[in-house]
């Protein structure tokens, strides 16, 4: 079966997690995605905060291939490395581009522009192209568009820590950087409208992503009630403007919880049947939705009291076939090996070359599935620069001198320059430090993958 991007070249010259996400979905979708690298500008998930942590531990002689951020965002890319800042790797860049359908960046505006790459100048090269900038605030109008930004400063700014938190404590940020994933998403939208267009007109347009924008919608209701009645909004915890009782309530074992949410008279009873609490269903404060809603605190710790014999899974399906909403929270480990995950094929076990040294690896699929299209990831992340010489002088024709001289010079390079691996530690002295609370030993007999 085609793929339906088969025969769609992708330019990435992309870092972190957003758009080189989004570039491995491409691939996935049959497009031949090739990222592209500074010799000395490596993506930065890598090598550092980003990087997340080696295959069993092990750093080995190439860390800046191993690393699991870069192996999970980064399948079914080829790689290129071209130094950027130099003549010689734009003009090569500029080479690959015409030969190209879409070229996705995320540098800051001025950068772009400064070498001639913002989407006037491509258009002179390759009308049809499709480009695709992602920054932080967007390009041209506005005060804040030349700004450099990451996430965890966009949730600030558009206004989701100020309604993330408890009550009467300091606006806080999410425990994941979300922003970057909707960044993802809105690219692919982007894409697809784009190339749509250049289908039906033989066109190629500029998508711009400004991550501020997405983060609006996170906190659309807030902004509509303002807007409305000029509510600004409250931090809140667990709990829900609506709904009268709402936390998550400790269950048996370590670190085990669940969440549950109450908001009408029935969904109270039932509760209370499912834990055979009989001090909350007999007390009378507690008949009515604005008595449970005037003394949600003592509530709430009586509730916990009793979800703590429970296990959460099976208290989940017990509450959830009573009609009351509840979900177990999940760690990682939980969720790689979430049955629903593996059935629905999200996720996807990927044997690498044996000169990585990596063995099979669990990845993430898409959050989508396609009863026309079998897709798949289709091959492990590339190793750096692992197709400098494909592209240079196989495909655009140079010779082999001009192909050294380029190595020479470190304008392409199969190892990144002056990169150092992240400091690592045992798992065990991880642990004693408090950087890592706990590790399964068993975790690859668990997903199959020994």
């Amino acid at each position: 079966m085609k793929a339906p991007l088969e025969g769609i070249r992708v330019i990435e010259s992309t870092y972190v997690f957003a758009f080189p996400y989004a570039a491995g979905i491409l691939s996935d979708l049959g497009a031949e995605v090739i990222k592209i690298e500074g010799p000395g500008r490596p993506d930065t998930t890598r090598n550092g905060a980003f990087a997340g942590a080696y295959p069993d531990n092990i750093v080995g002689d190439d860390s800046w291939n191993r690393t699991a951020s870069y192996n999970q965002i980064n399948r079914g890319k080829k790689s290129l490395t071209l130094d950027l800042s130099k003549d010689e790797g734009r003009e090569i860049l500029v080479e690959m581009l015409k030969q190209s359908d879409i070229f996705m960046e995320n540098f800051t505006p001025r950068v772009m522009k400064r070498w001639g790459l913002d989407y006037p100048n491509l258009k002179k090269i390759k009308p049809d192209i499709i480009m695709v900038s992602n920054t932080g605030y967007g390009h041209g109008a506005g005060p804040w568009s030349s700004y450099p930004a990451q996430a965890t400063t966009q949730e600030a700014t558009h206004g989701h820590c100020h309604i993330t938190g408890y009550d009467n404590d300091i606006p806080s940020k999410a425990g994941q950087s979300f922003i970057d994933f909707l960044s993802c998403w809105s690219g692919l939208m982007g894409i697809a409208n784009a190339l749509r267009h250049r289908n039906k007109t033989g066109e190629g347009q500029w998508v711009d992503v400004g991550m501020y924008q997405l983060g609006a919608y996170l906190t659309s209701e807030y902004i509509l009630d303002w807007m409305s009645n000029s509510f600004k909004g409250e931090r809140i915890g667990n709990r829900h403007r609506w709904r009268s009782i709402q936390g998550v309530y400790r269950c048996s074992g370590a670190d085990e919880w669940i969440s549950i949410s109450i908001g009408t008279d029935l969904e109270w009873e039932n509760l209370c049947n499912a834990l055979n609490a009989k001090e909350l269903q007999d007390n009378p404060k507690y008949k009515t939705e604005l008595g449970r809603r005037e003394h949600y605190k003592e509530i709430d710790q009586i509730i916990n009291k009793y979800t703590q014999s429970h296990d959460k899974h099976t208290l989940t399906t017990n509450l959830q076939n009573l009609g009351i909403p509840a979900g177990s929270v999940y760690d990682s480990s939980d969720s790689n090996t979430n049955p629903h995950y593996w059935e629905r094929g999200f996720l996807e076990t990927i044997q690498f070359p044996e000169e990585r040294k990596m063995g099979k690896r669990v990845l993430m699929g898409r959050p989508w599935k396609a009863n026309k299209s079998d897709l798949k990831i289709q091959r492990p992340a590339p190793s750096f620069g692992d197709s400098n010489h494909n592209f240079i002088v196989d495909l655009l024709g140079h010779t082999e001198e001009k192909y050294n001289n380029l190595v020479e010079t470190n304008i392409t390079t199969t190892v990144p320059v002056n990169l150092r691996p992240t400091p690592t530690m045992s798992l065990e002295e991880l642990v004693a430090a408090g950087r890592l609370k706990t590790f399964d030993p068993d975790f690859k007999k668990k997903l199959d993958i020994l």
